[in-house]
């Protein structure tokens, strides 16, 4: 697996921990990173140049790749990854790619993705192991054109080297090694996200061209009508938005998407959702402003309506209530649930179903309806 770790980067750092050794794409010797150094990478030109702990710079270079020459992983930023290290130099700074094996990159993904987890949630992690080796092998090469397969977040899957890896994580991938999810003998579009809020998205919903049959609806209840997701700190959010603060949210997501009529957006008249999705999520939302009026569709939705700190809103599934004053929108305030697009397996939900008591065959089953769960090697 090639995993973009950085990308785009002014600088980064490499070593601090075990010796590196340093060589050039052709595997001849660059140089030799001394254990405890910490050493700087840096744009030179069209090239690369690495800067040594006290200040010299070693001959520049188009790419280069780093291994460990003791030890058994490379240190980057303070933060440690099995494999080696790809540096090379972007049209914007440097990407820092990590080469590892497909188990080890699991590993850190499902630590990634689900933190650390209690033993009586190892069905889910088993459960993440799985569907992260079936993205992987789906989406292999996806990023070619830039130099790696994946991004190291949530472009992706988040991944995050060693730091991520944790003994049950570990565990659940060594207990799944191998093993994949497939619809017609193929790895199946694997989706995941944090919080479903009772209810998981078809693929439609969230992608184009995701109309999978395994990517469905479902309600994602116990039988006691329960949401296996209820203990997520998302499952239920309250947001909310001044007149001023939904004005300057709006002037800068409306214009940097594209969407504010003729490049401004003025006074906020009226904001309202407009249709509703299979799964109950907001499908569109129209906006009316001085300047003209908006249709937002889909995940757009999200990213258009950020929270006044900046961030994406946390899902499609809400309520909005817009109060008005003098002919403007003067409070706005979104009543949510879940988090993510909400197709495939919900985490949270993942993990009420361990607690539960179910094993992470039935748990994938019941997020990817007609699925088989094969071991590929």
């Amino acid at each position: 697996m090639r995993v973009g770790v950085s990308v785009g980067a002014a600088a980064f750092t490499l070593g601090g921990g075990a010796a590196l050794l340093v060589t050039q794409p052709d595997g001849s010797p660059f140089t030799r990173i001394p254990a405890g150094e910490v050493w700087r990478v840096v744009p030179a030109g069209a090239e690369l140049a690495l800067i040594n702990a006290t200040g010299g710079a070693l001959p520049r270079a188009g790419a280069l790749t780093v291994g460990p020459a003791e030890g058994a992983v490379v240190r980057t930023g303070g933060r440690d990854y099995h494999g080696t290290l790809d540096l090379l130099r972007d049209r914007t700074g440097l990407t820092l790619v990590n080469r590892v094996g497909l188990e080890d990159y699991i590993a850190g993904v499902v630590g990634g993705e689900m933190g650390r987890r209690d033993s009586s949630e190892l069905e889910a992690l088993r459960a993440q192991a799985v569907a992260s080796r079936t993205y992987a092998l789906r989406n292999m090469g996806r990023w070619r054109s830039q130099g790696f397969d994946f991004y190291g977040t949530v472009a992706d899957q988040v991944y995050t080297g060693v730091r991520g890896e944790n003994p049950l994580a570990r565990d659940a991938v060594a207990d799944t090694r191998g093993m994949v999810l497939t619809y017609g003998g193929a790895p199946i579009d694997a989706f995941f996200f944090s919080t479903c809020g009772g209810h998981t998205a078809t693929g439609t919903e969230a992608f184009r061209g995701a109309a999978r049959p395994y990517l469905r609806s479902i309600a994602d209840v116990d039988g006691a009508g329960h949401a296996y997701c209820s203990g997520s700190p998302r499952f239920r959010w309250r947001e909310e938005w001044s007149g001023a603060e939904l004005r300057r949210t709006l002037e800068k997501t409306l214009v940097a998407s594209g969407l504010a009529p003729s490049g401004r957006v003025g006074r906020i008249l009226r904001v309202r959702t407009s249709g509703r999705t299979e799964s109950g999520r907001v499908a569109q939302l129209e906006i009316t402003t001085s300047a003209g009026a908006v249709e937002v569709d889909g995940q757009q939705i999200r990213s258009v309506l950020r929270l006044p700190g900046g961030d994406i809103l946390r899902s499609n599934a809400f309520d909005l209530t817009a109060t008005y004053a003098a002919g403007q929108v003067s409070r706005l305030v979104a009543d949510g649930r879940g988090a993510g697009h909400g197709v495939g397996m919900c985490q949270w939900g993942a993990v009420g179903r361990a607690r539960a008591g179910q094993r992470f065959p039935e748990i994938l089953a019941a997020y990817f309806p007609g699925t088989d769960l094969q071991r590929y090697y």
